[in-house]
């Protein structure tokens, strides 16, 4: 496993190359949770993202042979942008595999960063087909393949955050109780937890998962990593179906506590940051934050440090995160309710079955000759969550077979 030497080895080859990213006290969190509350800012990193650290740090220390031959890496998004950026800087080949549903923002940026120096390979609808892939071709063209995280000198390379954060803090007379670490496959917080844990043991370092891609925590559990069946790749940077093996044996000595955070309070948070605070983060990087109302009990009176990941989002996905924001608040729903196939019967549910501040947002119908009534997606958001069991109730009366479709992830894909 990595040290605490091997991270400030990597910092003293980085601290010419990255941003020494702030690390800002914010007023709004802090008097949100009762807490002081610290935001480690990689989303201002040059690649708007900390995977520039790691990147750079592992391809620096190839044989000038293996540098020769080229690279190849498998990513999400931002781990191909920190190749891209360090293979353009030291005119290095790289082939970069992404998976086919990675955003476009962060495919032109790849490419910006990139330039001739890149060919870019989209294959697999996610990050684990895609490094497959990526491996195969690795192997066929004699090159040296730069894993995102199990790889030493990538964690090593990340950890210079936690080089930097601590920095900071003594600088600034800080001392601070947790430290919140998102976690995807678990390069970040291999390399976090190694150097906090050497330089102030005492400090908490707790991983952040998202809900639906808890493959640190499937690892944790099995005694070993684990291959996760179905994982939800919203929050992209950090949807790993399986952690690596290295990461895990750190993470497994060096971390205190690992959470996971509904993709809808991401959503939220990302909304939230953005419009409060004017920051703009990704999905995986607001996690951290979005991590402060699952220990909003625990945290009163402590200080905190959020590491801010990534700030690589697309602004085409804003109304997925709105649509998640709300159904996660329990104020959007969608039902499929059978209408009467008569004249004012529309009329009749929204006036008998919404509340007075009610909305339909989504309604779809198509008459069907000779048949009493017909199938009607409806999509209703209310303006206050308590009104659901009551719009529940009223739902029965005008339909007692009406589909609910909270919970079912297949309809709900289907027809949503």
């Amino acid at each position: 496993m990595i040290t605490a030497t091997d991270v400030v080895h990597a910092n003293s080859v980085l601290k010419d190359v990255v941003e020494r990213t702030p690390l800002d006290f914010d007023r709004y969190l802090s008097e949100k949770y009762q807490a002081t509350i610290y935001l480690k800012r990689e989303n201002m990193q040059k690649v708007r993202s900390f995977k520039l650290r790691g990147a750079y740090y592992a391809i620096h220390q190839l044989s000038d042979e293996e540098k020769a031959r080229g690279v190849v890496c498998a990513s999400a998004g931002n781990h191909a942008q920190g190749v891209a950026y360090t293979c353009k800087e030291m005119r290095i080949r790289a082939t970069i595999f992404m998976p086919i549903t990675t955003p476009q923002q962060k495919i032109t940026q790849v490419k910006f960063f990139g330039g001739s120096y890149v060919d870019i390979q989209l294959i697999g609808d996610t990050f684990d087909a895609s490094a497959q892939a990526a491996q195969d071709f690795t192997k066929a063209e004699g090159r040296t393949f730069i894993d995102p995280f199990n790889n030493d000198n990538v964690q090593a390379g990340q950890g210079t955050v936690a080089y930097e954060i601590y920095e900071q803090a003594k600088n600034e007379g800080v001392d601070f109780d947790s430290i919140l670490v998102p976690v995807g496959g678990g390069g970040l917080i291999a390399g976090v937890s190694t150097y906090m844990k050497d330089v102030s043991p005492e400090i908490r370092v707790i991983g952040v998962e998202a809900k639906g891609a808890r493959s640190m925590r499937a690892a944790f559990d099995k005694g070993h990593p684990v291959k996760l069946e179905h994982i939800d790749k919203f929050a992209d940077g950090i949807a790993v179906q399986k952690v690596g093996s290295h990461t895990y044996e750190v993470a497994r000595t060096n971390v205190d506590d690992l959470i996971g955070v509904d993709e809808g309070l991401i959503s939220e948070t990302v909304i939230d940051m953005y419009s409060r605070q004017g920051i703009i983060a990704e999905p995986a990087g607001a996690a951290s934050i979005a991590a402060l109302e699952v220990l909003k009990e625990d945290i009163k009176g402590k200080t905190i440090v959020c590491i801010i990941s990534g700030g690589n989002n697309d602004i085409n996905r804003m109304q997925e995160m709105e649509e998640r924001a709300l159904i996660y608040n329990g104020l959007k729903h969608y039902f499929v309710v059978n209408f009467p196939q008569r004249p004012g019967a529309l009329r009749e549910f929204v006036n008998n079955i919404l509340g007075p501040n009610d909305d339909i947002t989504r309604f779809e119908y198509i008459k069907r000759a000779a048949k009493g009534t017909g199938p009607c997606l409806v999509g209703v958001t209310l303006s206050d969550k308590n009104d659901y069991e009551d719009l529940l109730r009223r739902l029965s009366e005008f339909d007692p077979s009406y589909v609910n479709l909270h919970g079912n992830e297949s309809l709900y894909n289907m027809l949503v």
